[in-house]
This record gives C-alpha cells, sequence and structure tokens, in this order.
C-alpha cells in the first residue's frame, strides 16, 4: 500500500481531462479530498493522491481502499452512508503514512487551536445553558470552528476546486480548465441539513434521556448523518425537487463563496496527477495481472 518514494509525473505523462486505462468505456464514481497541498481521490475499490513537493515535483501514491458497507451492509438505509463516509476517513492515514510530503487539512496549529477551544466552548456551554434548540445551534456552529480555520488557507481552498473540476472534468469527458470549481456532490451538500438533523437530534437526546452521555449523543449524531447522507443521494437522484433544492442551493452557495477557489496550473496540473494515478489503479484493480 506504500507508494514508491521515486514515484514522479507531470502534465505531459496524462492527458488532459485525466483519462486512462479505468475511464475508457465506463465512468467511475468518484470522491475526494483537498490537501493543503493536493488532491485525495477516492474510487470504488482504491485510492490516490498526488502533492507538490517541497522541491516542487509532483509526489504521488495508490493503494486499495478499506470497504466497510460490504454485502447487505452496503444497501441499508441510514447506516450505508455512515459506513461510506468512515471509509473515505480511514483511507486518510493510510495517505499519511504512505506519501510523506501529504499535508492533511487538519495539519495545522490554528486548526488544532480552533478544534481543542471549540469543543471546550461546547463543553461549557452545554453545562451553563439549559437544552434548547439554541444551545444547540450555537454549538453546531462551534463545531464548525475548526473547518472554518482551516479554509482560510487559500491553497486548500483552491485544491478544494481542483478537485471538482478534476473529477467533474472526468465524468464531463472535458478539459478540467473548462470546468466550474462548483460540484453537486460536494460534501458542502451535507453542511446544511447535517446542521440541522444535528440539533434535532443532541435536543431530543436531551429531552428523551435523563442524563445523555457521550454514547448517548453519539448515537443521535450518527442518525443525523445517516439521514443527512439519505438526503443527499435523495437530492442527487432529484435535484428540482424540493429536498434537491434545499440541499443543493446552500451546498452550492458555500462553494462559489467561501469553500473552494479558482486553482492555479500548477495546482491543476496536481489534479490531474491524482486522476490519472485512481484511475490506473481501479484499472489495475479491475483487471489484475495473471
Amino acid at each position: 500500500m506504500s507508494a514508491d518514494p521515486s514515484a514522479r509525473t507531470s502534465s505531459n505523462g496524462a492527458r488532459s481531462n485525466g483519462a486512462g486505462p479505468a475511464g475508457e468505456g465506463r465512468t467511475l464514481r468518484l470522491g475526494g479530498m483537498a490537501l493543503r497541498n493536493g488532491l485525495l481521490i477516492h474510487g470504488p475499490t482504491s485510492w490516490a493522491v498526488a502533492v507538490r513537493a517541497p522541491d516542487g515535483t509532483i509526489e504521488v501514491g495508490s493503494g486499495p481502499k478499506p470497504i466497510f458497507a460490504r454485502g447487505r451492509l452496503g444497501s441499508v438505509p441510514l447506516l450505508r452512508g455512515p459506513l461510506r463516509l468512515a471509509e473515505a476517513l480511514a483511507v486518510i492515514p493510510l495517505v499519511r503514512l504512505s506519501v510523506g510530503a501529504a499535508r492533511l487539512p487538519l495539519e495545522d496549529r490554528s486548526v488544532v487551536a480552533a478544534a481543542i477551544a471549540s469543543t471546550a466552548a461546547s463543553g461549557a456551554l452545554r453545562r451553563v445553558w439549559p437544552p434548547t434548540v439554541g444551545r444547540e445551534a450555537a454549538v453546531a456552529v462551534l463545531g464548525a470552528l475548526p473547518a472554518v480555520t482551516a479554509l482560510r488557507d487559500r491553497d486548500l481552498a483552491a485544491y478544494h476546486g481542483v478537485e471538482h473540476k478534476a473529477i467533474g472534468g472526468y465524468e464531463s469527458g472535458t478539459d478540467p480548465t473548462e470546468v466550474p470549481k462548483e460540484h453537486q456532490r460536494c460534501g458542502s451538500n451535507l453542511i446544511a441539513p447535517m446542521l440541522a438533523l444535528s440539533i434535532i437530534g443532541q435536543v431530543a437526546a436531551e429531552r428523551l434521556a435523563r442524563k445523555p452521555g457521550p454514547v448517548t449523543r453519539a448515537l443521535a449524531a450518527a442518525g443525523g448523518v445517516g439521514i443527512a447522507v439519505e438526503l443527499f443521494a435523495f437530492a442527487e437522484r432529484n435535484p428540482d425537487s424540493v429536498v434537491g433544492r434545499a440541499v443543493h442551493g446552500p451546498g452550492h452557495e458555500i462553494q462559489r463563496r467561501f469553500s473552494t477557489r479558482e486553482p492555479t496550473a500548477e495546482q491543476l496540473e496536481v489534479g490531474v496527477a491524482a486522476l490519472s494515478e485512481v484511475l490506473r489503479a481501479e484499472g489495475q484493480a479491475a483487471d489484475p495481472p495473471d
């Protein structure tokens, strides 16, 4: 699973839309995560990362993706969403171990400080403020503080745009430079429903349990995530429905105004490298050597 430390690539080694062996004949469903100096992309069975190393070269790595939503578990409503999110999160330590130059979104002192402050402030609010919608709304806003702090990094926001352009270009068969920096399947679309459901779930936990502890709150949070992902999937299938507009509207504005920036040509080059590598890895997984 470890990447070859000598692996390097450039835009000269990939077509402009990142097409590769797995991209011919079928379109894979891809997801991703912006890094501070590159891009992580994961497909059905594999992940790949490309980062800009301190010496200016592009370091690439890939490996098999952990799969939690297997068999029946992958089709159970409310459970399949959290399991697939867990799969995406499980890739992160593999990336860090495989590609030493990769810098994760939360790998910053200011973000760590924001996370500590957010946790402390949330705990204090729950101790002094009665369980109300207002209190849980304040806690939910505090919970977003680390992400807001991370996105102050212009490179991270630009690589978020790279993610959308690389994947969007692959899906539409066009050059990534011609694709918008916003994408319909972006996790930003989960923010509004997850905030709303988090507030509802935590208030319900307070009122239904005498002394809700970490387990009760975690179960309420997991239920909210499950419902939010189901709404996300429904919105993707029915973008013109009331639910579709309610999910995509705030998510698109978050992307447009705040969480993405137009990347440079050098940053897009890194995105093309990540896309080419994940398509190569997926092609190899689909057709393993004898």
